[in-house]
């Protein structure tokens, strides 16, 4: 039996100063009503003004984040639960990043030590397996957590869950596309995850910028190479909804990352091989359908060279890792 191909998802750079988004939507030829989500903006959800006007006023909120407010009023117990998982979450994280400055220290300190090539690339690798292998160790048990929540309570039949996700199915018919905004990314994943989204979306064109594009990634890497309280490191946040497989997501790279630092960018893409690494600069697009990449605009491709360089017009199949 053929399997019905999925349509297209387009990730893109930040829309709030420079959108490009229509542009987007008009070059996949999507005329129908676009369903927005916007619950990374948290409070401010419902201030999606100027989004709905640069897509000429053809969108309808899902209202995630107040969705997840009502929800938690309707099942207190559920609400408990959930911020139960979430304090055992960020326990893990906050462990995670401690063994993870470690280990980057460690790797900091062996790369300037003077030995013999031979012995210090040794050295280097196995300083870079012990960071990839602690990053993997994390995000599974953030999948396997997440996973052993939605089992225990039951969530594709708990009649509160069910009565919102069916709510969302049917407003979604009457789209042709989903468009995920960015924000506070982890508020976003839990909205996307508790509703179902993935499957829910999995018939729709999905356009997704900044921490929008992240989420849906098979993994969610928070970066920053100088942040305000002092050195950056990147970590593992959590597992992605995955329609997008083998790609770290980096938006905003004129802001977050250096460059122009190979010794840097060389070390971020050995750190998550085989993942294609994309950073998504202001008006920058592409396009994925099938496993394949194109119709990429100012994309760029981080190499293993240390260099970031335009991702090519030439059609590129994802690496899976």
């Amino acid at each position: 039996m053929t399997k019905t191909p999925r349509p297209a998802v387009v990730l893109l750079g930040a829309q709030r100063f420079d959108p490009s988004l229509g542009a987007a939507v008009s070059e996949l030829g999507v005329t129908g009503r676009i369903a927005t989500i916007t619950a990374g903006w948290q409070e401010r959800e419902p201030e999606d003004e100027e989004l709905s006007a640069h897509l000429g006023g053809r969108t309808v909120n899902l209202r995630l984040h107040a969705r997840g407010d009502e929800l938690f009023r309707e099942d207190p117990a559920l609400r408990d639960a959930h911020r139960e998982r979430q304090a055992s979450l960020r326990h893990r994280q906050d462990f995670y990043r401690i063994r993870l400055e470690h280990e980057l220290e460690a790797d900091r300190m062996i790369r300037g030590r003077a030995a013999p090539p031979e012995i210090l690339a040794e050295q280097v690798q196995a300083s870079l397996d012990g960071i990839r292998e602690l990053d993997q160790w994390h995000l599974r048990l953030c999948a396997r957590i997440r996973t052993e929540f939605e089992a225990r309570w039951d969530l594709a039949n708990r009649p509160s869950v069910v009565r919102h996700r069916r709510e969302l199915a049917e407003v979604l018919a009457g789209c042709d596309a989903v468009a995920i905004a960015g924000g506070h990314v982890a508020t976003l994943v839990n909205r996307l995850v508790l509703f179902g989204v993935a499957e829910l979306v999995q018939h729709h064109t999905v356009f997704a910028w900044s921490a929008g594009a992240m989420a849906i990634s098979d993994r969610v890497v928070l970066f920053h190479d100088s942040p305000p309280q002092g050195p950056g490191a990147s970590e593992i946040l959590d597992a992605g909804l995955g329609l997008i497989p083998g790609v770290v997501v980096l938006p905003e790279p004129e802001r977050r990352l250096h460059l122009d630092r190979k010794d840097r960018v060389q070390r971020l893409v050995r750190r998550f091989e085989p993942a294609t690494c994309l950073a998504l600069p202001a008006r920058s697009r592409i396009t994925w359908r099938d496993g394949v990449f194109s119709s990429a605009h100012d994309v760029l491709q981080l190499r293993p060279s240390g260099r970031a360089l335009p991702f090519g017009v030439r059609p590129r199949r994802v690496s899976w890792s």
